[in-house]
């Protein structure tokens, strides 16, 4: 399992002491990247999976924000500051805020655990999406190949006939024709040989889906009569 990654921006030093010495009591503990404000010019959002934004100096929280925005990750700004929360939250409407009341290292905790968990969530449908298009498209391929797989072999057996046809004849073709003609024979009989394994593996896989239908009724079968 992929350890989680957090980044902390935070130019008093001691918000991410409270913050880290906070989450070792956890089960599952993060790695940290941290880092100040003034040092902040922006980080790719894939080299983090969630953002924890404290103790900013005047002046600088708009850009700290406006940078992490362009990223996919969750953002949580812990604030003790009600208008500095108002004022932010209008122009970072996906920003989690978080009042730094007593007792705010806990809910900071389950709030950060809970952001994580979506955005691993929402990652893992993400790839799941694209994994069934490149799997969509691959099946439409295989389906195109193997509709025009009569057609092709018509097309091989055309050029390997008359390249036969044509090897047949002594004298007619020169040395460098003949030697011409041999490797379109050869190249063509390599085409047929591809040909004819897409149809032995549709077989096998006919097969194999055939078998697993089998053994699902059967394995459902013994689930309902317990035999």
């Amino acid at each position: 399992m992929n350890q989680d990654t957090v980044l902390i921006i935070a130019d008093d030093a001691e918000f991410p002491r409270y913050v880290m010495g906070r989450w070792q009591s956890e089960r599952k503990v993060p790695a940290f990247t941290l880092m100040g404000s003034e040092l902040f010019k922006g980080v790719h959002s894939a080299s983090y999976d969630l953002a924890l934004v404290g103790g900013i100096r005047n002046g600088r929280l708009a850009m700290v924000l406006d940078a992490l925005g362009a990223g996919a990750a969750p953002i949580i700004y812990i604030t003790g500051d009600s208008h500095a929360a108002s004022a932010v939250r209008s122009s970072h409407p996906k920003l989690l805020i978080l009042p730094q009341h007593d007792g705010w290292l806990d809910s900071l905790i389950v709030l950060a655990t809970e952001a994580l968990r979506h955005a691993d969530a929402a990652a893992r449908a993400h790839r799941a999406e694209e994994s069934a298009t490149r799997n969509h498209r691959d099946a439409t391929l295989g389906r195109y190949m193997l509709e025009q797989r009569h057609s092709m072999n018509n097309a091989l057996t055309s050029v390997l006939g008359n390249a036969e046809l044509l090897l047949l004849e002594p004298g007619v073709l020169s040395a460098e024709v003949r030697e011409q003609v041999e490797t379109i024979h050869s190249m063509a009989l390599r085409m047929h040989e591809i040909m004819q394994r897409f149809s032995s593996l549709e077989s096998e896989m006919n097969f194999a889906e055939k078998e697993s239908q089998r053994e699902t009724k059967r394995a459902s079968h013994h689930a309902a009569t317990g035999s």
